[in-house]
């Protein structure tokens, strides 16, 4: 067994997760649905990798993901943190033995199901109901599927609104007695005091403990956090103890921003603040981990990368499936089947564990551990004339801090296509598809110092509760058509049940503009005398000392992307 533990903190990151679980789940009922395309029910992934077997006190199977989420008290929505398999409820407060005086309790209502949820609860209880009668009052198939669309699309609030998984007891984390306003929880020192107070790190600590020590032979912990404001210092401070504890156990960091954080701040100490935020940020996490990932467009709906898509920036709920599309696509080597040396299979390639992938990027000449994410979504046929560079053409880049057309014969990158077409609605076979991308490299103007390809014939299935940003040119298969095949501008689950992807991972001086950055905002308004940020940094608990060693590191990655730049003759 070769599992991986998932931690997710952060609002914005729980809204990726979300999706990511409900991809997840979407292939295991495939799987098991007789009148689903074939491909699903031979997809070759291993998805023990991401769940664990378990049971009720009352002796009744469960399968749940292998994770642990933290996120503010109350962002759970009407769902309980103690999930809905085991039905145990949490534990009332102890009192105080030496008060005599009365007690008074405060409970607020619980929030009402969302009609989606509600359709969830009344499908568990069809299930456990041997007698059921379709036609029964109140019943799931009362509920009409356009409705839970629609309703959606205009009213998630909290990323359990959307989720369609049941998760472990010890999987959902608030964190209570913060105190404090969720605008005010905004920099790395304020995450960094709630993480070390009370007993939230042994708590939190605790859980993932629970999922690792069960693990036969555990090959990574895939990392999501919400890095714009408190909750990076919670990550930090809880990988750095992650990597005391789990020393041998790499961690892939993907580092996100949504899109309503990257609007300029209003003041000049807000936008110093934020730019120290990012600095200290960047460096505490990337000293944890063994590969990070930063994520975060600004805009979505001004990018390339929505070419076929239709989003809406301030919805949390459009711009987290994209990056959790991505994140279940580069994810597939991980739990793909792995076969002996002499056998082959025709619906998966190109298997490797989290350690593989981080040595292959990471481990290189250059020591480089700062990786770029691009997207292709939905991705192009392989048809194309002469050959079809469209492939290569279309994968885009989700962080704005890149740059574009540079030349890197040093670049490594591990790239994942699953689900593409080669014609029509022919799905490409594996050969085909690694003919196609070793064509596309051969006319490339560059190419990468090494490659390494994984293909998978199954696509991204499309679970009902996601959202509507497919727009009117992808077709119900995810191909994209010639002509607008409805007038409605976009287009959701109803409309295109699975899509074709391609997802890459890129060793590369393009993330040059990323780190510089980051060392001049570092020197500028942290170290330099008379820096306006100093007293800020010393707030959050950071000398003198410990800036000037985030700023030899930055320097050091510099370096390595730039050997005969300034940074390297000032070193020597």
């Amino acid at each position: 067994m070769r599992e991986i533990a998932t931690v997710q903190v952060g609002s914005y990151a729980n809204f990726i997760g979300s999706h990511f679980w409900n991809f997840q789940d979407e292939l295991l009922g495939l799987a098991d649905n007789h009148e689903c395309d074939e491909i699903f029910k031979n997809h070759n992934l291993d998805m023990n990798v991401l769940y664990r077997s378990g049971e009720t006190h009352q002796g009744i199977p469960t399968y749940t993901p292998r994770l642990v989420s933290v996120d503010f008290q109350g962002s759970l929505g009407s769902v309980s943190s103690q999930g809905t398999l085991y039905n145990e409820a949490p534990a009332p407060p102890g009192g105080v033995s030496t008060w005599t005086g009365g007690v008074t309790t405060c409970a607020s209502e619980p929030l009402k199901k969302n009609l989606f949820l509600e359709s969830l609860y009344l499908e568990d209880e069809d299930v456990g109901n041997a007698s059921f009668d379709s036609g029964k009052n109140g019943s799931r198939s009362e509920i009409q599927d356009k409705d839970i669309v629609e309703c959606l699309e205009n009213g998630v609030r909290y990323w359990t609104d959307f989720s369609k998984v049941h998760y472990h007891p010890r999987s959902l984390y608030e964190l209570s007695g913060l105190w404090m306003d969720i605008e005010d929880f905004d920099n790395y020192g304020v995450g960094r005091d709630a993480f070390s107070g009370g007993l939230r790190a042994e708590e939190i600590g605790e859980r993932l403990r629970f999922f690792i020590e069960e693990c036969d032979h555990i090959q990574g912990i895939q990392f999501v956090v919400d890095d714009a404001g408190g909750f990076s210092g919670v990550a930090g401070e809880f990988l750095e103890n992650i990597a005391d504890e789990y020393a041998n156990i790499p961690v892939l960091l993907y580092s996100v921003h949504s899109p309503d954080t990257c609007i300029d701040p209003k003041s000049k100490k807000q936008t110093i603040s934020r730019k120290l935020h990012d600095v200290v940020s960047f460096s505490r996490l990337s000293a944890s981990c063994k590969l990070v990932v930063p994520v975060g467009l600004p805009s979505f709906s001004m990018s390339k990368t929505s070419s076929f898509l239709r989003m809406k920036d301030e919805k949390p709920y459009h711009t987290s499936a994209v990056y959790a599309s991505a994140i279940h696509s580069i994810s597939l080597p991980f739990r793909m089947e792995q076969l002996g040396p002499s056998a082959q299979s025709s619906y998966t390639c190109g298997a490797m564990a989290v350690n593989d992938l981080v040595q292959m990027l990471a481990g290189q000449a250059r020591q480089n551990m700062v990786s770029i994410l691009d997207v292709s979504m939905p991705a192009p046929s392989l048809t194309g004339y002469p050959v079809p560079q469209s492939l290569l053409e279309n994968l885009q880049p989700l962080n704005p801090e890149i740059a574009e057309d540079v030349e890197d014969f040093q670049a490594v990158e591990s790239m994942t296509i699953h689900g593409v077409y080669r014609a029509g609605s022919q799905r490409a076979s594996i050969s085909e598809v690694k003919d196609a991308v070793q064509a596309a490299y051969d006319n490339a103007v560059t190419r990468p110092k090494f490659s390494h390809l994984s293909v998978a014939r199954c696509p991204l299935p499309i679970p009902l509760p996601f959202p509507s940003i497919f727009g009117n040119l992808v077709g119900q298969h995810g191909e994209l058509l010639d002509m607008a095949i409805s007038d409605s501008a976009s287009r959701g689950s109803l409309e295109v049940h699975s899509i074709p992807m391609a997802a890459r991972l890129r060793s590369s001086n393009a993330i040059l503009p990323l780190l510089e950055n980051r060392l001049e905002n570092l020197r500028k308004f942290g170290i330099a005398r008379g820096a306006l940020g100093t007293e800020l940094l010393r707030n959050w608990g950071f000398g003198m000392d410990e800036l000037e060693d985030m700023g030899e590191t930055l320097s050091k990655m510099v370096t390595t992307l730039k050997p005969y730049s300034e940074e390297s003759s000032d070193s020597d």
